[in-house]
């Protein structure tokens, strides 16, 4: 199967004439989005060959570095003078989990983050660091698999930067759900104080789209870092995948409970088991927007802007695009 279609920016650089005959054979066909359908067939098969099992190892990484990641958020919140937010931050975020899933983690959540205080809490937030620096290891290397390229970086460098990476995304994720409530007290006070705004109140209640820019912006961050660095730093594109991913999440978040409610009897099947079953199932599917994303961005980029030595001549062109 790869042999007919090179699946990766690094497969076809290694054969240039027949990758760029291959291109200008897809523009030359004035057929509405054959460009597209190549696009997401790449991306479709390189989710077939490796998706499923690197959904299966996030969903189980997910499970393991859930908590680790809010003793993270508790330490830096804890840092900014804010540690009262840490209760609203694990609200907040368990508020686009699906309900069953957020049912199960809240009293664990809650326990873990209680019995972590002063010294203990930054111990925690280091170990977590290191932790969740495992999990977006992971995502760096569905990223190499998707382009087709090895690591170069040493083993601290990569480490280094994906810390920097995380933090960045916890920050931008504490500060969506920072918006979340100020968008949420502003409407309140609208409805309650100024009935006569209630056309304002419409468009505060529009503005809680920013929560979702945000959770965008932090995984753009996450995508941007895990990039292989010969693309991180071309002109491929980075935010087509993050983008998926973030619509997916809240997809699967909307979708997921009425999946459940319409199958039922899962616990019936599962016992005590079940609430972790769903979560797994739930960071599954997530794992698979990952994958996804991953080979989309993989799939947009082309090696050098096709600017190929020893590619096929012109009449060579014109004949493959006859």
């Amino acid at each position: 199967m790869s042999q007919g279609l090179e699946l990766t920016p690094e497969a076809r650089a290694h054969h240039p004439g027949r990758a760029r005959a291959r291109v200008t054979k897809e523009f030359a066909r004035v057929k509405p989005g054959s460009v597209a359908f190549e696009v997401t067939k790449r991306a479709a098969l390189g989710v077939y060959n490796d998706g499923f099992i690197h959904a299966g190892n996030l969903a189980y990484l997910a499970l393991m570095t859930l908590f680790p990641f809010f003793i993270v958020a508790a330490a830096i919140l804890s840092l900014l003078g804010q540690s009262a937010e840490t209760q609203h931050t694990v609200a907040s975020f368990l508020h686009v989990l699906p309900p069953d899933v957020a049912d199960l983690l809240r009293k664990p959540i809650a326990d873990v983050l209680t019995a972590r205080t002063g010294p203990l809490l930054w111990l925690g937030g280091l170990v977590g660091l290191w932790t969740v620096g495992s999990f977006v290891d992971t995502i760096r290397d569905i990223f190499r698999r998707a382009y087709g390229t090895k690591s170069s970086a040493s083993f601290f460098k990569a480490r280094l930067r994906l810390s920097g990476a995380i933090v960045g995304s916890v920050i931008l994720v504490l500060l969506s759900f920072f918006v979340q409530g100020l968008l949420t007290a502003a409407e309140q006070f609208v409805y309650r104080l100024l009935p006569f705004a209630q056309e304002a109140a419409t468009w505060i209640g529009l503005s809680r789209l920013v929560p979702g820019v945000v959770m965008f912006g932090a995984l753009y961050v996450l995508f941007y870092s895990v990039t292989p660095s010969k693309y991180r730093h071309s002109d491929s594109r980075k935010w087509p995948g993050a983008l998926f991913v973030a619509v997916w999440w809240i997809g699967i978040t909307a979708l997921l409970p009425k999946v459940l409610a319409s199958l039922g009897g899962y616990d019936m099947t599962y016992g005590s088991l079940a609430g972790v079953v769903v979560m797994l199932l739930f960071f599954y599917t997530i794992g698979l927007g990952f994958v996804f994303g991953a080979h989309l961005n993989a799939a947009l980029a082309e090696p050098d802007q096709l600017g190929l030595q020893g590619g096929p001549t012109d009449r060579e062109l014109e004949a493959a695009s006859a």
